[in-house]
């Protein structure tokens, strides 16, 4: 899974991965663009402008007209929108790979954004926003984000508030989109059965009018805290929703690999060390499992499950002391190869299709990281000791370090503030 990049006199990025006999070629488009690039009164743009690329193009007036297309190839089109990212794409045979870029590069340079479109868009996110406010286990992230970082935009939600979204404007887009939809921040990633240099043509042509200008950069990141917080959302329930977490460190630390296989050992898996405790002892929940949120400026470490109201304490106490005996104890070399072993083999799991190669590479890029391989990551996993985790334990799992937020049928929340804490 090799790949080849290059960089167009304008800034352009471009990178291709090859793969011969592919049944599929993915071409998708990224922009360095998402929640943490906004204001306060237009949080949840980069998402709308995300649904509005659908809508029509000069070449193809109607959003019917793009999927039509797409149809018509039996391709998968989709997109989507993280604090940092806006990305869209298609995916279809490979011989179908000259019309994908088309109405690919079609949709970035050439969108229209009908004012009726824009309107009937604001009830179809609103939907979308009423939709994830009806799944705790999602908003509790939400509210996690909201703890670590407050009214900034590091802890506003990608999809962004009810009034803002009804005060968007047709201005507001093309202000937006001129803004952050240039060359400088905007790299094409193409996976499948292609040849490099003939897709980096076909790349350069389809792109040629591109336009040009300043890189507008994030605001800087403070990271404050100096004592174990906690956040309850209250809502009614059968279940209380609940992340523990702490701050960490952004994508481009040396110790991201030590971190994933902290992870590894505590959430990953049904073997892993939180699974046996919280549902194979304890009975406590259906789903518990460990992430790294990592950006190119920040990140964090979290723990979530769902518990019953009544044994929440339980359950806190239980995470605690798991996080606790990794910290502090050593940890077997059978299990310490277990979980480099589970790391590798869903890395590759995960790349069996050109959609998610162009993904894995095109984060990469587009986060200007230095583009891995999977074999090189792979080394990187296999180079981790039992000494790395606990010392990397030792450095994030501190009192001051930690964050706990929750949704559910909770009003009083003295009783775990005096439980939280190692």
């Amino acid at each position: 899974m090799n790949f080849k990049k290059k960089t167009l006199k304008n800034g352009l990025r471009m990178v291709v991965v090859p793969i011969k006999d592919a049944p599929s070629v993915t071409v998708m488009s990224m922009v360095e663009a998402g929640s943490e690039y906004e204001t306060k009164e237009k949080n949840g743009i980069s998402h709308f402008l995300e649904h509005m690329f659908f809508k029509g193009t000069k070449n193809r007036p109607k959003s019917i007209d793009i999927s039509k297309e797409f149809d018509g190839m039996g391709a998968e089109h989709n997109a989507f929108t993280s604090n940092e990212v806006t990305a869209f794409y298609g995916k279809s045979a490979p011989k179908n790979f000259e019309k994908i870029l088309d109405i690919i590069s079609d949709m970035y340079l050439n969108p229209t954004f009908p004012e009726a479109d824009i309107e009937k868009e604001k009830g179809v996110i609103i939907e979308e926003i009423n939709m994830y406010e009806d799944l705790p286990q999602r908003v509790v992230h939400e509210i996690f984000g909201e703890l670590l970082h407050g009214d900034t935009p590091y802890g506003w939600t990608v999809l962004g508030p009810r009034e803002n979204i009804r005060a968007m404007k047709r201005e507001d887009f093309l202000n937006y989109r001129k803004a952050h939809y240039v060359t400088e921040k905007t790299m094409i990633v193409v996976a499948g059965d292609v040849n490099a240099e003939d897709a980096f043509k076909k790349i350069e042509n389809k792109f040629k009018n591109i336009s040009s200008g300043n890189v507008l950069n994030k605001k800087k990141f403070t990271e404050k805290q100096n004592k174990p917080e906690l956040k309850i959302k209250y809502k009614e329930t059968d279940q209380s929703h609940l992340v523990i977490g702490v701050r960490t460190f952004d994508l481009h630390d040396k110790r991201m690999p030590t971190l994933k296989v902290l992870s590894a050992i505590l959430g990953g898996g049904m073997s892993s060390r939180l699974f046996q405790r919280m549902r194979e002892e304890l009975g406590i929940c259906y789903y518990v499992r460990s992430s790294i949120n990592d950006s190119s400026n920040h990140g964090d470490f979290t723990i979530s499950a769902g518990v019953n109201k009544k044994r929440l304490d339980v359950a806190v106490k239980g995470i605690l002391e798991e996080i606790k005996t990794l910290r502090d104890k050593e940890i077997a070399r059978a299990e310490l190869k277990k979980a480099k072993d589970y790391l590798i083999g869903r890395m590759y799991l995960n790349l069996e299709s050109s959609d998610s190669l162009a993904s894995f590479y095109g984060f990469q890029e587009i986060t200007r990281s230095k583009i891995k391989t999977p074999k090189e990551i792979e080394k990187e996993i296999e180079a981790i000791t039992a000494g790395d985790v606990k010392n990397l334990a030792k450095q994030i799992f501190i009192n001051k370090n930690l964050n706990m937020a929750i949704v559910g049928n909770i009003k009083n929340k003295s009783p775990l503030s005096k439980i939280f804490h190692f």
